[in-house]
């Protein structure tokens, strides 16, 4: 016997066969049940998903013998006939081929004749969008109003291209895309009744690959049989579809996990060597970083069983759940920019590479432990408990330039920590600048700093006027802490919380542990509408991910003695606020207020008395506008101009200098 194609083999033959499209074969299977049969239908999807086959099982049931449940028989006559191709009441319109009136004539001239064996006479027109506008024309009166003997069904895969006084006249169905697990699983049906060997993830592929169509996943699947010599297996399909081999993709993720440059570049010489397709690696590893991030959500979501569960474990466990999700967003930017760059290895590599330099801050050395977003008040999170204390560090510009100690001791500097949140805080009467002495290297590890001496300015010189040092001096005595209490040289140093957080960051002795300072409940103020900013401020570098709402949060209220604490969250905060971070914040406070305190939200509404850290930002930025504002006006040169000119101020066009 001749062999036949598994897409045309296993074909459904009626409604329960068929394999998705359940909103479809419900509306049919009702309005058959009930009698309620509309005179067109259109039906309309891309390919192999079953509008062919539906036209056909539902020309089965209009003409079916024993028909139960609209379901067809499929054993009397009139199935086995139509099956076969030979009912005659049942006509097959290729309309690629017979575009022309002339053909859709002939179909007309005969549609007002009975049926010769069956109740109906049914017309499948494939591909109608094929017809030519005529054509559509001679067929409108008749669709409209055809013989009750006479039934429409109408098939395309691009309904745009039909007439809208076509659709108006059927009852249109939008066959939907299979998704990979669907096909997957009835390419399993298929092979355990043909009982051929198979591996699970060479099936896996093949629904992928198939792209929504089970014709095209039963062609690659006959196509796969074939070159497996009778099974299916994982690296035949692999090599038959072009899919990246799996090692590929777990190397690159450890080259990501150990900030390794030279081997990730290495990988991708080695892939182009090997001719593998960039679009494809791309999209493999984005499916693979989709599900690293759904077994660290969800992990009962994949099972254990599973054949990359083990690879999928370890590597959920080497990134942080914000390093999976940019490493997601920049392959899907790479694959989509594909196409801009040089050649596919190029825009591949520079992909990796995006990866590696925009990795989270979760991910950087703990040297940065203390770093802060730029261009954000958001600070990077520890990445364990168990770290090192804090190293020293020299906030540069906005601080004095020098504070000299009389100690033998030295201090390493780190980076410079750009101002805290609290530091924005300033005055509206100009302070005056702070001249400082000496250097840094004579800072004793045990002293905090202190000013040594002050030089008070007669005025303050236009901003065209000063230099670079004379305005970092300037933002330096405007962000200067207003009171410090020193005693005498080598002696401990004491500031208050507020003060410290005006001033960002102080010294901290090396051999002091850092968790001591954090943890101390001396040294956080009371839990206060007044004080939540400078709290958040403080907690910053410890809140990671939290003061994405944090920042947009403000205390409604608080009883000390049950530990209750109330906060309000405006409109913005709302998006990035869930049930995890809350009680990390929760238990963040509790700790180091030594005490159980247990969170509550509440709406903003009602709630204008309070003031987020957000808002108390925006307030501080606008009163320094206007006080930079009055600075200029009151130039003469300024003066001179706007009355020259007739000019007057663009308030968003003035911006405040940062050092």
């Amino acid at each position: 016997m001749t062999y036949q194609v598994l897409a045309r083999k296993w074909r459904p033959k009626k409604f329960a066969d068929l394999v998705g499209q359940e909103h479809v074969v419900k509306a049919l299977v009702n309005a058959l049940d009930k009698g309620r049969l509309h005179h067109a239908y259109m039906l309309t999807g891309t390919r192999g998903v079953g509008k062919t086959t539906i036209a056909r099982i539902l020309a089965k049931s209009l003409n079916c013998l024993h028909a139960e449940h609209g379901e067809p028989c499929n054993q009397c006559d009139s199935c086995r006939q139509i099956d076969a191709g030979r009912f005659v009441d049942v006509l097959e319109i290729d309309a690629a081929s017979n575009t022309g009136i002339d053909n859709i004539r002939e179909v007309l001239e005969n549609a007002q004749y009975a049926p010769t064996m069956g109740r109906y006479k049914v017309y499948i027109i494939d591909e109608v969008h094929m017809l030519s506008k005529s054509a559509f024309n001679a067929m409108l009166k008749t669709l409209e109003e055809p013989p009750e003997h006479v039934k429409f069904i109408l098939a395309t895969t691009d309904p745009q291209k039909v007439p809208i006084t076509v659709l108006s006249r059927c009852l249109q169905f939008v066959l939907r895309n299979l998704n990979s697990t669907q096909v997957h699983d009835h390419l399993v049906y298929v092979l355990q009744q043909e009982q051929i060997a198979y591996e699970d993830a060479a099936l896996l592929l093949l629904g992928r690959a198939a792209a929504g169509s089970m014709r095209d996943a039963l062609s690659l699947l006959d196509q796969a049989i074939a070159i497996g010599s009778g099974k299916v297996t994982e690296s035949d399909v692999r090599n038959m579809i072009g899919a990246v081999d799996k090692s590929y993709l777990y190397a690159l993720l450890e080259a990501l996990a150990a900030r390794d440059g030279q081997a990730l570049l290495s990988k991708a010489e080695e892939m182009a060597s090997c001719a593998v397709g960039f679009d494809s690696a791309l999209t493999e590893l984005a499916l693979l970083l989709q599900r690293l991030s759904i077994l660290q959500s969800v992990p009962t979501a994949i099972g254990t069983n599973e054949p990359e569960y083990e690879a999928l474990t370890r590597f959920a466990s080497l990134f942080s759940g914000e390093q999976i999700q940019l490493y997601y967003q920049c392959a899907l930017r790479g694959k989509a920019d594909l196409p801009l760059a040089p050649d596919e290895k190029a825009g591949f590599v520079m992909t990796l590479l995006r990866m590696l330099a925009f990795a989270p801050l979760a991910a950087m050395s703990a040297q940065r432990l203390h770093g802060q977003i730029d261009g954000t008040q958001l600070q990077e999170v520890p990445v364990s408990n168990n770290q090192a204390a804090f190293k020293p560090s020299v906030i540069e510009q906005t601080r004095p330039a020098s504070v000299s100690v009389s100690q033998s001791e030295e201090v390493p500097q780190t980076d410079a920590v750009p101002p805290t949140l609290a530091e924005l805080e300033t005055d509206i009467e100009p302070t005056p600048a702070m001249a400082v002495g000496s250097t840094t290297e004579n800072i004793s590890p045990s002293i905090m700093h202190a000013p040594q001496s002050v030089v008070v300015g007669d005025e303050l010189p236009p901003p065209w006027e000063s230099s670079g040092d004379d305005m970092s001096h300037e933002l330096a005595s405007n962000l200067a802490p207003e009171s410090m209490h020193t005693e005498e040289a080598g002696e401990h140093k004491e500031i208050s919380a507020r003060e410290q957080d005006e001033y960002g960051d102080t010294l901290i002795p090396a051999q002091v542990d850092a968790t001591e300072i954090i943890t101390a409940k001396d040294n956080f103020p009371p839990l206060t509408a007044e004080n939540w900013p400078e709290i958040l401020s403080l907690l910053a570098h410890r809140l990671g991910a939290v003061q994405l709402f944090s920042q947009h949060t403000a205390i409604a209220a608080y009883d000390e003695n049950n530990g209750d604490l109330t906060i309000a969250l405006a409109e913005q905060g709302e998006p990035t606020a869930n049930r995890e971070l809350l009680n990390r914040l929760a238990e963040t406070l509790s700790e180091v207020y030594a005490r159980p305190i247990r969170l509550h939200t509440c709406s903003w509404h009602g709630q204008n008395a309070l003031e987020t850290p957000q808002m108390r930002q925006q307030r501080l930025h606008t009163e320094q506008q206007q006080q930079a504002q009055s600075i200029l006006e009151a130039q003469p040169a300024v003066q001179i101009l706007m009355e020259t000119f007739n000019a007057s101020w663009v308030p968003e066009s003035l911006r405040l200098h940062k050092e």
